[in-house]
């Protein structure tokens, strides 16, 4: 039982953090009927999961079939596996910044090392319960690198969209900037028809038939046009030749230790990327279907995905809001339907594989700048540039950092000075009130507060009595300190009210040391009144004990055993 009297529930167990959803699913009974509305579902998310792949691929500098891999592999266990019914799992466009630095700096083997380094990382993080730390990454920040990200995939699809010749493409956006407009000539009247071909089909018919599969209705129309008219564009067969027909066999880069050392700000960083993209899918399959996932369970199982799918000739995978939604909307029941949508893509890929090297690259542009835009989050952008200007500052500092230094760097700076003004503002919130006595709520405040209050006009000389509101630790303690340091002399009695502090930390319990000796030096008579458990034993910790402090559980209780002590005492 807890100070306040409230029961606290036992810690879950190891089975309840981490039984997989599927697991969950099966035990609550799976029949025809659960199965066939799975089966739909995910044919729905393969269909649109299938060019989506292909396109992250090619947008991140690989070649198509790694995308595929990708959603097979890290599909199928980020189902399997996962604390969450719904997530799907697979390549994310969050990941093509990143993983375009990554080959470029490192080729291919890096990227594998560390992808392989980042999912020990997401398992160690799962199995140490670390799994809701994640939740306490600012929004401002969730929302900055995502626009940033955006900014930087629309730039990277202009070469394709454009058909422009460009040797050598650069990761960076200035430097990429500068490529395209020296290139601007080179630009190709059909392969700017087809890409607005395939964006005016995913937008007319997202908006008259939201339910047809667009994305997939684009990339075929335009690669049917491309056989049908042997038009002289770039396609995925020209660049990187067939799709391979089967997975290949699973195989891992050497570990070896200049390596590791080389890409493991590049692995921190999709460790980290991979469990907010992931848990944040999580959170809004769970706000669509009233549901709960298992933070730490989701963790495990992408960490393991990760791994897998790089040793099958993949690349990063994570859950994806965009797929994970769609399949809720068509009806999913569990975890079997993202099994069945990597099912599905391994089926094309044995069986249809060579009609996508006539998918032209201006039509997976297109689904990458249509991606793009709705990774945005437009609203949410001006939103928090009109809240307040430290939510503007740190969703401006992370957006500009992702774009023009690293995604990696935007994010550690967006947390830090977001955590900077959230104390800032912790510390402004906390609140020094004095007066004699305490009031009830309904004799102070006729609209009936739920909160005692002081009676400013009751002072007496001889005891003083403060109230504490608000979190008191270091950031409030100049504050605070400044309060008590402005009492003249020294009362008889001084009695400090805790009732309304949640918490105190070793720096603020220490400067009440220092204040609370000098009284006791001067012959008051100290008392801490309505501190809970947590904030008394960080009291009591410090030395601030008998005979120096006293405890009671109220204020009212501090003032009547005061003068009921001085009542005793001999009179002369």
């Amino acid at each position: 039982m807890t100070a306040r009297g409230s029961l606290r529930p036992p810690p879950p167990t190891f089975a309840e953090l981490f039984t997989p959803k599927l697991v969950t699913v099966l035990r609550e009974g799976y029949g025809w009927q659960q199965l066939r509305a799975d089966a739909m579902a995910g044919l729905t998310v393969a269909i649109v999961a299938l060019p989506l792949s292909m396109a992250i691929a090619i947008g991140s500098g690989l070649s198509p079939e790694k995308g595929l891999y990708t959603a097979i592999v890290g599909g199928f266990l980020i189902s399997a596996l996962g604390g969450s019914r719904f997530q799907i799992g697979g390549p994310a466009g969050a990941f093509i910044v990143l993983i375009a630095t990554i080959v470029e700096r490192h080729g291919y083997d890096g990227l594998v090392l560390a992808t392989a380094m980042a999912g020990l990382m997401m398992i160690g993080i799962g199995f140490l319960r670390l799994g809701a730390t994640v939740k306490y990454i600012p929004f401002p920040v969730t929302v900055g690198f995502t626009a940033g990200i955006a900014v930087i995939i629309f730039a990277s699809q202009v070469k394709e969209l454009l058909g422009l010749d460009i040797d050598k493409e650069p990761a960076a956006l200035l430097p990429k900037i500068g490529a395209i407009a020296e290139s601007i000539h080179t630009v190709k009247l059909v392969t700017v028809m087809l890409a607005v071909m395939a964006t005016a089909t995913i937008l007319v018919l997202r908006h008259y038939r939201p339910r047809w599969p667009g994305l997939l209705i684009a990339v075929a129309g335009t690669a049917f046009a491309t056989y049908l008219f042997n038009l002289d564009v770039a396609t995925i067969g020209t660049k990187f030749g067939e799709v391979p027909r089967t997975l290949p066999l699973p195989s891992l880069p050497a570990f070896d230790l200049a390596k590791m050392r080389a890409v493991l700000p590049d692995a921190m960083a999709i460790a980290l990327l991979g469990a907010v993209e992931s848990l944040l899918s999580a959170v809004v399959a769970d706000g669509m279907t009233g549901r709960k996932h298992r933070s730490n369970c989701e963790l495990v199982a992408q960490g393991t995905a990760n791994i897998a799918s790089v040793a099958f000739g993949g690349m990063c995978a994570t859950g994806t809001i965009a797929r994970t939604a769609t399949n809720v909307r068509s009806g999913a029941h569990g975890p079997i339907s993202g099994i069945f949508h990597a099912g599905y893509i391994l089926v094309f890929m044995l069986v249809a594989a060579p009609l996508a090297a006539y998918i032209p690259l201006a039509s997976l542009g297109a689904v990458l700048a249509i991606v793009a835009w709705n990774m945005a989050e437009k609203e949410e952008f001006w939103g928090l540039m009109r809240a307040s200007w430290g939510d503007a500052l740190v969703l401006l500092v992370t957006f500009l950092l992702t774009i023009f230094e690293d995604l990696t760097l935007a994010i550690g700076a967006g947390v830090t000075l977001g955590s900077f003004l959230f104390l800032h503002r912790m510390a402004e919130a906390v609140e020094v009130e004095m007066g004699q006595r305490m009031l009830p709520a309904d004799e102070a405040d006729p609209t009936g507060a739920a909160r005692t209050l002081y009676d400013p006009n009751a002072m007496d000389s001889d005891i003083l009595v403060y109230r504490i509101t608000g979190a008191f630790f270091f950031g409030a303690t100049a504050a605070v300190s400044g309060v008590l340091d402005r009492i003249g002399r020294a009362p008889k009695a001084f009695v400090l009210d805790f009732s309304e502090v949640p918490l105190i930390d070793s720096t603020a319990a220490k400067a009440l040391e220092s204040f609370v000796e000098r009284l006791h030096h001067s012959g008051t008579r100290v008392y801490f009144a309505g501190a809970s458990r947590t904030v008394r034993r960080s009291l009591l910790v410090t030395g601030l004990r008998k005979p120096v402090v006293r405890y009671t559980t109220t204020a009212d209780d501090a003032v009547d055993h005061w003068r009921g002590a001085t009542a005793s005492l001999p009179h002369e």
